[in-house]
């Protein structure tokens, strides 16, 4: 081998450790043998099979520059190393003697009570009215004098007329208040949800208003103490037709209920959801009308013809007839549309509205299954609270009449 061809063989030699020093990112001081300037090494042809280097245009390994040959930075700021990266603090998380720590609240301890799933408000929900000073201000039913009659009207089902009769008559009971409801509607739900079989009864509200039967023989006691009902049969869905006829047929319930004179400190009268004979009769016979709303826009579509019914029964049967409170029931907070027609209502009807909501809650659908209002069904639910305060906001803490 001459001189020319040992150089060669060097070269390629220093390049393929200069290399393999690259790779392992870790170069080795160049020694004497290896001093040949980068560019001039790179230039040489050098045998594809010597050394392992590959030839020109065949791929080979990236080859980076190594910091002697990038040499010093250039003049400019100076950077600081980079150091270990920023690791986040855990949040503290406070540990519970119960070992629940990072859990959500159990069962029952969510905000809405025992039925936590469905998300409505807590009685009281909505945005009701506040007084200067923070305090709830008074209904004006509240300074309406016993007796009181009150007829649940509102021409459209589903609304909570008869929830509202049973558990509001029933909060009412509980608070001291002799009670009646009179089971104005022919499907009978209010004397079921009372526990009272309509097969077993000899008398019904159809008797009273048919065949002149006094009122005080239709009674039956409930379950619960100070409360009784009138109740219904479905004899009740012919009296529609059969008092087109009738004489007088608009005040039939009305001289009932005046037989009975004081014996009641409440009478509530369930009505039908329709406006016809039997919605007539209890409007004539109440001395106020309470509405329940569904929170919902399609329960304001048929408020507005109900007001105009009860305006014809004041000019021409009851003029003494006032829409004295409006409910809204089934409220569910989870929604804006709940807020918005609650709002909406209180709008238009001002300090009518109760400030107390109902809940929509399973508890008060269950509940005339068992033949119970709510308060004995669940007396701790959402839905026994709601009509508890309802009770006490519509009756005001009137004085009980002695005797």
């Amino acid at each position: 081998m001459d001189k020319h061809e040992g150089d060669v063989a060097a070269r390629s030699r220093a390049l393929f450790e200069q290399l393999r020093a690259m790779r392992s990112k870790s170069p080795p001081e160049p020694d004497d043998a290896t001093a040949t300037a980068p560019s001039e090494a790179a230039s040489t042809d050098a045998d594809p099979g010597d050394g392992g280097v590959p030839a020109v245009g065949e791929a080979g390994p990236i080859a980076y520059p190594t910091p002697e040959e990038v040499g010093p930075p250039a003049d400019g700021p100076d950077v600081p190393e980079p150091g270990p990266p920023h690791v986040a603090e855990a949040p503290h998380v406070a540990v519970d003697p119960t070992g629940r720590a990072g859990e959500g609240p159990p069962a029952g301890e969510r905000a809405g009570g025992e039925d936590a799933t469905e998300g409505d408000g807590l009685a009281g929900a909505g945005p009701g009215p506040v007084t200067g000073d923070g305090s709830e201000p008074r209904h004006p039913a509240a300074d309406l004098p016993l007796p009181r009659v009150i007829a649940i009207a509102n021409q459209k089902g589903g609304v909570g007329k008869t929830t509202t009769a049973v558990n509001l008559g029933a909060a009412l009971a509980e608070l001291g208040y002799r009670t009646l409801i009179i089971d104005l509607d022919p499907q009978g739900n209010a004397t079921t949800g009372l526990g009272v079989n309509a097969r077993n009864l000899e008398h019904a509200i159809y008797d009273v208003l048919m065949h002149d039967l006094p009122l005080d023989e239709s009674i039956e006691p409930t379950s619960v103490r100070n409360l009784f009902v009138a109740p219904a049969t479905i004899d009740l869905a012919g009296a529609e037709i059969e008092l087109v006829p009738a004489f007088s047929r608009e005040l039939r319930l009305r001289r009932a209920v005046a037989d009975i004179g004081d014996d009641y400190d409440f009478t509530i009268i369930d009505c039908p959801p329709s406006l016809g004979l039997l919605t007539v009769n209890g409007l004539a016979a109440a001395t106020e009308v309470v509405v329940p709303i569904q929170c919902e826009y399609y329960a304001l579509e048929g408020l507005s013809q109900l007001l105009r019914n009860v305006s014809l029964v004041q000019a021409n049967l009851n003029p003494t007839l006032v829409v004295s409170a409006i409910i809204l029931t089934m409220y569910d907070a989870r929604t804006k549309l709940a807020d918005q027609v609650a709002a909406e209502v209180r709008q238009h009807f001002g300090a009518k509205v109760c400030r107390n909501v109902v809940p929509r809650t399973v508890r008060l659908s269950e509940a005339p299954s068992f033949g119970q209002p709510i308060i004995v069904f669940d007396p701790a639910s959402r839905g026994a609270l709601a009509y508890r305060e309802l009770a006490k906001e519509v009756s005001g803490g009137a004085p009980q009449r002695v005797g």
